[in-house]
């Protein structure tokens, strides 16, 4: 798995847009700009559609007081999925919606993991990372079936 102090890897996935997705390597996208990017399994599933992207979308605003340029939000779906979520949300063109389809940014960084047992294949564990100019300043991975540290709450208390 990827610690402090390494660089985000360059890897080529799509990005949710109003028009569907466009291609956006997220070590790009990354640099020169303070980021938060959780990482969730699956758009539309229970915690993530009502704890972990609504409570990013909510305090938005208290993220960007603390000095974050963006927001990510990863997944492993289409970007077709992901923009009918962040739709659903209201968080299309307020937090970057990352859709890794094949999961190689996830296995990149090391935190794909196989739910094949609950029917849902190849995914991302469940997270979130502060990144600096394209470096890791902090990483914390949920335990399975948890949501205590990635939640935005936590986020913004290990921001200061």
């Amino acid at each position: 798995m990827i610690e402090v102090g390494q660089k985000v890897p360059s890897v080529t996935i799509k990005q949710a847009t109003p028009e569907g997705g466009s291609d956006v390597d997220p070590a790009a996208l990354f640099a020169g700009k303070k980021v938060v990017m959780f990482s969730l399994p699956g758009a539309f599933t229970p915690t993530c559609s009502t704890k972990h992207l609504p409570g990013y979308v909510n305090e938005l605003p208290q993220l960007k007081a603390k000095g974050i340029d963006l927001v990510a939000c990863l997944s492993v779906n289409d970007a077709w999925v992901m923009k009918a979520w962040a739709e659903q949300h209201g968080a299309l063109g307020q937090i970057v919606m990352l859709a890794d389809g094949n999961a190689a940014f996830s296995k990149a960084l090391g935190i794909d993991v196989d739910l094949s047992k609950s029917v849902m294949g190849l995914r991302c564990r469940r997270g979130v990372f502060v990144i600096e100019d394209g470096t890791v300043k902090s990483v914390e991975m949920e335990a399975a079936g948890k949501f205590e540290v990635s939640n935005v709450e936590s986020c913004l208390l290990k921001l200061g």
